[in-house]
């Protein structure tokens, strides 16, 4: 017999965004060996800019090959197992933070906890502010993963902040009133809101006054505010990314109690495109979470070697500077190839500004305005267009027919062909709709000059 949390169904791995993985697992394309598989952009990936870490790996072979000044390190890195994380590497991370938010706000390196990835991160961040039971607002669309990662094994609910496209999936007061108001008739303790800055799915960077927003109703309901800031150094176009942390230098906030309830995880996976090498992490000002946090680090830990080759890229600020400049022209690049594309197929996206992702309006291409509809246009895309997308469904949108659809995890080529793919699909779906019209006039010309004839004769004869 299996403990109730290890056979329960509460991880989340039925939701489509999870199976459509599952599909492309199946029957991945390649450009060799399966050009009629499915190809892959449901994973938010960053595979742009590898060639500018693999120069750098080159240039500083001492790095990769754990040594300093030509001497080994692997004894010392191999035996070092102190959570707190490595001296030198806390604080390249938290240099290297406020360089991605322009060294507007500065990051104290002992109010920083390292975590394997930002899953680990928030989960902990979950653990330290929330019993279970209690819950955590969050703006919809919401990436599908935290219905696992914030979930699963905290125990915590999660009650959607309903936002719409009439303004671009914006937050709003009424939106946040709303939910809040919903939990406490569900009986839920509300302990505090996470949104993601960029946000997933949308790629879109929350406003001052957003911000200023959630800091103000935060404040006025005593709970927490979570900032994911994963997506900080993938903002390609204007507006420019502001952080949380930011927000709370203003002179409203300088000295008020709501500083130690903001809370910022961060990671390596999208900015560096080193989701392999779990690396995340939480800032905080509260020295209880800091202290409770570093604590449970000790499940989900960074490995050393990890840590040793990291603190020397993130200290070389020439590089990093070069690599974030570089890295989000190739993204914008890559986001103008998507949206061209998908035009192409009458088509639109939210216009976004930050992301490895776009959100994609295949609303016109329902059958019917039901979610019922978007899965069937979701398992039309994936099993015949070979194409897996994730619906907006898995990501709690309350409106059927938008979609995730990502963009960086794959060669031009790849996005080339997968752009013909959806407009040979568009184009059948217009030519249908074109011969069932000619039909349906046909039928109905037919009627007309029958029941023409038809009036046109005497009484006696019809």
């Amino acid at each position: 017999m299996l403990s109730k949390k290890a056979s329960c169904n509460t991880h989340g791995q039925g939701s489509s965004y999870f199976l459509g993985w599952q599909e492309y697992e199946r029957n991945p394309y390649h450009h060799l060996h399966n050009l009629d598989g499915i190809i892959q952009m449901g994973l938010a990936e960053n595979q742009l800019s590898f060639d500018l870490l693999q120069s750098w790996m080159q240039q500083n072979p001492d790095a990769a090959e754990f040594k300093r000044d030509g001497e080994s390190l692997f004894r010392e890195l191999a035996l070092f197992q102190d959570y707190h994380g490595l001296p030198d590497f806390k604080n390249a991370m938290v240099e290297f933070m406020a360089q991605m938010r322009g060294n507007r706000v500065r990051f104290d390196p002992k109010k920083l906890v390292l975590a394997a990835g930002s899953t680990s991160a928030n989960e902990t961040l979950i653990f330290c502010l929330a019993e279970p039971g209690e819950a955590f607002l969050l703006p919809t669309p919401y990436y599908p993963g935290f219905d696992r990662d914030l979930k699963w094994r905290t125990e915590v609910e999660i009650v959607p902040i309903k936002c719409t496209s009439s303004n671009g999936f914006v937050i709003t007061k009424s939106g946040l009133d709303e939910a809040y108001n919903s939990a406490q008739k569900q009986g839920l303790k509300v302990k505090g809101i996470l949104v993601t800055n960029p946000s997933n799915p949308l790629g879109t960077t929350l406003s001052k006054e957003e911000l200023n927003l959630l800091i103000s109703f935060i404040d006025s309901k005593c709970i927490h505010l979570i900032s994911d800031e994963i997506y900080a150094g993938t903002v390609f176009d204007s507006p420019g990314f502001i952080s949380a942390m930011e927000v709370l230098l203003e002179k409203k906030w300088a000295k008020s109690s709501v500083r130690d309830r903001v809370h910022i995880v961060y990671s390596l996976s999208k900015d560096m495109g080193l989701p392999g090498f779990r690396v995340g992490s939480i800032y905080s000002n509260d020295e209880r979470v800091v202290s409770a946090a570093t604590k449970m680090s000790s499940f989900g830990l960074v490995s050393s070697q990890t840590q040793h080759f990291l603190s020397a890229v993130l200290s070389d600020k020439k590089f990093t500077a070069s690599y974030i400049m570089e890295n989000k022209k190739r993204l914008k690049q890559r986001y103008e190839m998507l949206v061209s594309g998908l035009e192409n197929s009458g088509i639109r996206c939210l216009k976004s500004n930050a992301g490895l992702y776009c959100w994609v309006d295949m609303r016109h291409l329902l059958k019917s305005k039901t979610f019922e509809a978007e899965m069937d246009l979701w398992k039309r895309i994936l099993y015949q267009v070979r194409l897996n997308i994730s619906p907006g469904s898995s990501c709690h949108c309350s409106e059927p027919g938008w979609f995730r659809v990502c963009f960086a995890n794959m060669s031009e080529e790849t996005l080339t062909l997968a752009m013909q793919r959806i407009k040979d699909f568009v184009d059948s779906i217009n030519k249908r709709h074109q011969s069932v019209g000619r039909y349906s006039h046909r039928r109905s010309l037919t009627k007309w000059v029958f029941r023409l004839s038809f009036d046109d004769r005497a009484p006696e004869e019809r």
